[in-house]
């Protein structure tokens, strides 16, 4: 692990999160770019820098109000692998989504996902006092589908060809976790793991 940075404030047993910085957007667009990981965003079309640009400026106004990004790094060695972060928040219901993706494809299925997921969850329940955490999968995309499960998600409900992706309509499944089963889980919060 790297020694020239502070102990990481919101952090997991493998990852770290930390802001975003402009300097990190090349590194986002070879990520959204990849015809595998795309599959399983929202996104219809290559990205370019310059939209990523724009899309970053847009970021810091919403950051720290309605929305929170942030960079998953592994604590090991501090490389950047993923992104993740909260839209939507409502402090008035206490509501947010959540969204990931995991960039280097050769990180996954190794845990780090819901490593980083434990973590946004403990710091939207145990920061921002949501009550509510949600987010929308594909119904093809299993493997996320049991990290959340794993991470105390459950099936809200599910949207009937909700999507329309590669010449097929598809479902989209709509999962939850409430502050009660979050408070449930018998797992180390993020703020109990020692600083480094």
């Amino acid at each position: 692990m790297s020694t020239s940075r502070p102990a990481p404030i919101i952090r997991g047993e493998r990852v770290w999160l930390r802001a975003s910085e402009r300097t990190d957007l090349p590194m986002f667009v070879d990520w959204l770019n990849d015809s595998e990981t795309s599959t399983f965003l929202s996104t219809r079309a290559p990205f370019s820098l310059a939209a990523e640009e724009k899309w970053f400026e847009r970021m810091l106004e919403h950051q720290g109000h309605d929305a929170y990004h942030f960079v998953i790094c592994r604590l090991e060695d501090d490389q950047p692998i993923g992104v993740i972060g909260l839209f939507d928040v409502d402090t008035t219901d206490g509501n947010a989504g959540l969204g990931i993706t995991i960039g280097e494809k050769s990180q996954w299925s190794q845990g780090f996902g819901s490593d980083a997921l434990n973590a946004l969850v403990d710091f939207g329940f145990g920061n921002l006092r949501m009550e509510r955490i949600w987010l929308d999968v594909y119904d093809f995309n299993k493997r996320a589908q049991r990290s959340y499960e794993k991470c105390g998600f459950v099936l809200e409900g599910i949207r009937r060809h909700a999507a329309f992706r590669r010449g097929a309509y598809i479902d989209i499944h709509l999962m939850s976790i409430l502050h009660d089963e979050w408070a449930a889980l018998k797992r180390p919060r993020s703020w109990e793991f020692p600083s480094e």
